[in-house]
């Protein structure tokens, strides 16, 4: 492993005989790193899938549903068009249509976004490592993240803690309340830079807490399950190639994990080449651009790695103020923002920036093609309008989008 990055176990296996297995911790199993970790211990297959559905199964009692393959399709009514503009009406789902986006829509994930599937892929490691059911875990989150944690702690019957800002929605807190989640409400503290929940949740962990959430600087596994969205989305391309992938950013956990999952669908799997992965963000919340930004055009990507790794605290910084319609993507700070550059850098992608207005506009066009997503589900798609009205892609372009984050 290095850093917010997971390369791809040695026997890894891209399964193709199971095309009706619903259940992506079943499906990509022999891709996984618990699985490998799993049959290492001398533990075997048919008991690491009894394992995932005896856990999905816990999943599906506490939320209503367990966790399946996202549905994914060409959209007519998403494409062409800029903020203040008129779109084409009317979905149009077959393979490659011109004209259209592929969007991949993760708001029936459990918890409502992409979280809970970092989280359960780390839930699989604990199964592995056998650690004890009362060691408590920790997150900082206010949102998805925290929801996707809650949820899957309690279905394994674990103790958590859930460390949100002041003013996290009530909608939120009520549904963690549900969920049995131990709730930290954490105000700044004179002299303090940087996010007190952040710094809150570090403390519980030096205190002997499990890290439970979807930044790789504090558990490298979470990018394990985070992959299987890449995967997915490789599997429902297949030969009918994309050229760019727009995908927002906050802590960075999920460009990194997809980006990976792309990266072995190329090797490994059904794609024959890796489109260009874009990273995301708000003009009013920026902190990967502004680092992105201020790498060097140096020879090799291992040495604009080199130079971001020596040079983190000077590029990597919290964002004073941050705001946006995209609250789920106002991290101060790119956590994984290594593993976004990285991921760009292997790609051939690069980093735009969305308009306040174009967030609004994304949210407005994918509300009218039917999905019930948020502002920072739509984030990424608002990433592909500011990507054209910038002419840095060409209009005839075939991009996909992740739409994840159900609107509560």
């Amino acid at each position: 492993m290095t850093t917010s990055w997971l390369s791809t176990p040695a026997n890894a296996v891209w399964e193709s005989s199971l095309p009706d297995e619903l259940n992506p911790f079943v499906r990509f199993r022999r891709l996984l790193w618990s699985w490998h970790r799993w049959i290492e211990t001398g533990c075997s297959d048919e008991d690491f899938v009894a394992l995932v559905r005896s856990l999905d199964e816990s999943v599906a009692a506490v939320t209503g549903t367990g966790f399946v393959i996202t549905p994914a399709s060409w959209v007519k009514s998403l494409a062409g068009g800029s903020a203040g503009a008129g779109g084409a009406t009317g979905a149009d789902t077959s393979a490659g249509a011109a004209g259209a986006v592929f969007a991949k829509d993760e708001t029936s994930n459990v918890g409502g976004s992409h979280k809970a599937r970092h989280l359960m892929g780390l839930l699989l490691h604990l199964a592995v490592d056998a650690v004890a059911q009362d060691v408590r875990l920790a997150i900082a989150s206010c949102g998805n993240a925290a929801l996707g944690a809650a949820t899957v702690a309690r279905a394994a019957h674990r103790p958590i803690d859930v460390f949100i800002p002041t003013w996290a929605d009530p909608k939120v807190v009520a549904e963690l309340k549900r969920l049995d989640a131990t709730i930290h409400v954490c105000e700044r503290r004179s002299g303090e830079s940087g996010d007190p929940t952040m710094l809150r949740f570090q403390e519980a962990v030096a205190d002997g807490a499990l890290p439970f959430g979807v930044q790789a600087t504090e558990n490298p596994w979470t990018l394990d399950g985070g992959r299987t969205i890449g995967w997915e989305l490789a599997d429902q391309l297949g030969s009918n190639e994309v050229d760019d992938v727009f995908i927002q950013v906050g802590g960075g956990a999920l460009l990194t994990s997809c980006a990976i999952g792309l990266l072995e669908s190329a090797a490994l799997g059904p794609l024959n080449r890796v489109p260009r992965v874009w990273a995301v963000q708000s003009e009013n919340c920026a902190p990967f651009h502004r680092a992105w930004t201020h790498l060097p055009s140096a020879p090799s990507l291992d040495e604009r790695l080199v130079f971001a790794e020596q040079r983190h605290t000077q590029l990597m910084y919290p964002w004073l103020n941050p705001r946006s319609a995209a609250t789920g993507i106002l991290d101060d700070v790119t956590y994984d923002w290594l593993g976004v550059a990285r991921a760009l850098l292997l790609t051939g992608g690069s980093s735009v920036l969305a308009s306040e207005t174009e967030i609004e506009y994304a949210n407005q066009r994918a509300s009218a093609a039917g999905y019930n997503a948020d502002h920072t589900g739509t984030a990424g798609y608002a990433g592909l309008l500011a990507a054209q009205r910038q002419h840095r892609i060409s209009p005839t372009a075939k991009a996909a989008v992740l739409i994840t984050g159900t609107r509560r």
